[in-house]
């Protein structure tokens, strides 16, 4: 610790050299440490870098790999992706700019309970949708989108409903996703947040209406391994290099241990945590956090079209394997990076706001001042990468529900392969630009990443339960699944407002954001649904068979319809939906329960206990790099040498390159057509536990 003008700072005499006036602005309040160039040079570069590579990485495809171009693999990139780049799309979907961001928040907030409740809490979506992964695979295989689905089993007003819905999901996450990154780029380089929401979206837009899902998932993989070493790196930094005033894990518990037990000049104990410490799972608020965080997310992974796309592009026998292992990749990081950025900023004592750390603003913080502007620029770069991943897999999930469920469906049911695919690409570009429009709508507002964050789950949360039971229960019926899904929400909005009165007496946005309405509001709305669901469905049963799902045709440019044929037979999807609901359903109890009530008996972490969680998740976020960066191209081996073969020798792929399968589409290379199957799908058993509800 450290001495400066009569207070005591935990850390280095950073104060002295500090360039901010931190004790009135906070840590960002003044220059910012980069020049705007390098916010622009960011933005538009690696924005049109990425286009480049990618639209060439399409090109290759098509030209020396086999591929076919049609609406089918613009769309569900032949529906055969394999299980590394499915589980690598799986991380980049789900890592936000609030997966960044947020998770430091709430290490910084509440201690190391803050990064494994926000990891727990939003992996166990990933692992229970791979339930859905498979039985859509079973019941409805040549399906473009959820709503399609949706209006096979329920009809024309149930789709419209969960269309409102769908498009809600859409909007509040892609809004979140540019919010948190333009407000990044304005703090680290001074760029004008306007200006940089509304730059962030080009890139994005110009390969994926050019690729479509195929360039989404190939600048996926390029992005997601990015990410993870940068992960690596700041965790690295933050307990292997002693040039922090840290460097050990042993370091930043002593300092961690002193800020809770005498305080510093920015932080001090936390309120409602065992001894006022971070380094417990007794934390009251890491707990309501904890809730609130599983139940607001399972609206933005069931209700969100993007993490649909996932499961429609993989192969059968992929599907629920790519969901365990995407899952698990996921969770290193929010785990790592928080225990590494989000407990270093308190170990240190920044001096961050409240306010800043709730824009997002504790990694930057934490990787300016240990790196500079180097910190500032890697950070930059993660936080980018996550945006224009994300942002790609969202363009593409609207694009299939206004092409397929809107322009098919209502205006031109007699649409072609070609004409899905120049809506798809109109879309695209309208909704791409959109994006940043919505961003500047909500900074202002005045609502930031954290208050959007926790709201999302009032919002859309109604409308998980009658989804899942979409594709689970047969008994499930359209009347009490839209009554779920809308009383659902107004209970969870009326919920809301009602505690906060209670609770604060004054209704406002600062008081809306609150713990305990952000709860109320988030159980009420997908509790209740879920309620009026399984009384429906009880009381006045579908009894649904799923032949109308499997009957969704896919579309050739001709517009005529195909059947699948192909390679999983109905004995090995039965077995997959085993596999997948106990793997998925045992491991999210681990997560969720097993794991905290272990931790619970340590109380208060000792150092030897500390540094063993530490080296736990450091550990993970290696073994998820290496997995992340070295299965999609192990899987795509011969894939990728016919690519290289054909280009180096000129030649054109020849039939059996086109017709082997060898070139799988989602792994840089494989024909659309003919679409992978499921044996007699006529013989697929429906019945059994099917019956019931899947718990």
């Amino acid at each position: 610790m450290a001495e400066s003008d009569g207070q005591t700072y935990v850390g280095t005499d950073w104060c002295t050299e500090c360039p901010y006036n931190c004790q009135t602005d906070g840590f960002f309040g003044g220059t910012p440490p980069l020049p705007q160039g390098y916010g622009y040079g960011i933005v538009i570069g690696f924005g049109v870098f990425f286009s480049v590579v990618t639209s060439l990485l399409v090109w290759l495809d098509y030209r020396y790999g086999g591929t076919k171009k049609s609406s089918e693999q613009f769309n569900t990139a032949g529906r055969s992706v394999k299980t590394g780049l499915i589980a690598n799309v799986i991380v980049s979907e789900w890592t936000w700019a609030a997966t960044l961001l947020q998770s430091s928040n709430v290490a910084w907030k509440y201690g190391v309970s803050g990064p494994f409740w926000y990891a727990s809490g939003a992996t166990i979506q990933i692992l229970l949708f791979g339930i859905l992964a498979v039985e859509i695979k079973r019941k409805a295989p040549n399906a473009h989108t959820m709503l399609e689905i949706i209006r096979a089993r329920w009809g024309n007003t149930a789709h419209k409903v969960f269309f409102c819905f769908a498009i809600t999901t859409n909007i509040i996450v892609c809004s979140m996703l540019i919010l948190g990154g333009a407000s990044v780029m304005q703090a680290l380089t001074g760029m004008n947040l306007y200006a940089a929401s509304m730059l962030i979206p080009v890139g994005v837009i110009m390969y994926t209406a050019h690729g479509g899902l195929k360039a989404t998932f190939m600048s996926t993989y390029l992005h997601t391994v990015v990410v993870f070493i940068a992960l690596c790196l700041f965790a690295f930094e933050i307990y292997a290099v002693p040039n922090t005033g840290l460097g050990s894990p042993g370091s930043v518990w002593e300092h961690l241990t002193a800020i809770a037990t005498f305080g510093g000049a920015y932080k001090g104990p936390v309120e409602d945590n065992k001894g006022g410490s971070y380094l417990t799972m007794f934390s009251k608020g890491g707990l309501i956090f904890g809730v609130i965080n599983i139940i607001g997310n399972f609206g933005t992974v069931f209700v969100d079209q993007a993490y649909w796309m996932g499961a429609i592009a993989s192969k059968p026998s992929a599907s629920y394997k790519g969901y365990i292992l995407g899952g698990l990749m996921w969770f290193s990081i929010p785990f790592t990076l928080a225990t590494s950025l989000g407990l270093a900023s308190v170990a240190m004592d920044l001096p961050l706001t409240a306010s800043e750390a709730g824009d997002g603003l504790v990694p930057p913080a934490v990787a300016v001042y240990i790196l500079g502007k180097s910190g500032a620029v890697w950070l930059t770069i993660m936080l980018f990468m996550a945006v224009t991943s994300t942002g790609s897999a969202e363009l593409i999930g609207v694009s299939a529900l206004f092409s397929y469920d809107i322009y098919r469906t209502y205006i031109n049911p007699k649409a072609t392969g070609k004409d899905i695919i120049r809506v798809s690409r109109y879309v695209i570009v309208i909704f791409g630009l959109l994006l940043g429009v919505l961003a500047i709508i909500l900074f202002q507002i005045g609502l930031s990443l954290g208050w959007v964050y926790l709201f999302m789950g009032i919002a859309i949360g109604g409308a998980v339960a009658p989804i899942y039971m979409a594709l689970v229960w047969n008994k499930a019926n359209a009347g009490s699944a839209m009554l779920g899904a809308i009383s659902g929400t107004l209970l969870g909005l009326m919920a809301w407002l009602v505690t906060c009165q209670a609770y604060y007496g004054k209704v406002n946005i600062d008081n809306l954001g609150g713990d305990y309405p952000m709860l109320a509001g988030n159980l009420t709305a997908i509790c209740s649904s879920l309620i009026i669901c399984l009384i429906g469905g009880f009381w006045k049963p579908q009894n649904y068979d799923w032949k109308s799902t499997r009957e969704i045709p896919t579309i050739d440019e001709a517009g005529v319809h195909h059947a699948p044929s192909g390679e999983d037979s109905p004995e090995a999807m039965d077995h997959a939906r085993k596999v997948m609901l106990w793997v998925g359903w045992c491991l999210s109890i681990t997560l969720i329960i097993v794991w905290p009530l272990l931790a619970l008996p340590a109380g208060v972490f000792s150092k030897g206990y500390f540094t063993f969680w530490v080296i736990l998740s450091i550990t993970w976020g290696l073994l998820a790099t290496i997995v992340s960066t070295v299965l999609p191209l192990w899987e795509s081996r011969d894939s990728l040498w016919n690519v290289i073969k054909n280009v180096f020798t000129c030649a054109a792929p020849t039939p059996e390159e086109e017709m082997d399968g060898t070139a799988e589409p989602g792994d840089f290379a494989r024909q659309a057509f003919p679409a992978p199957s499921y044996g007699n799908l006529k013989d697929l058993d429906t019945k059994g536990s099917d019956e019931v509800p899947a718990a």
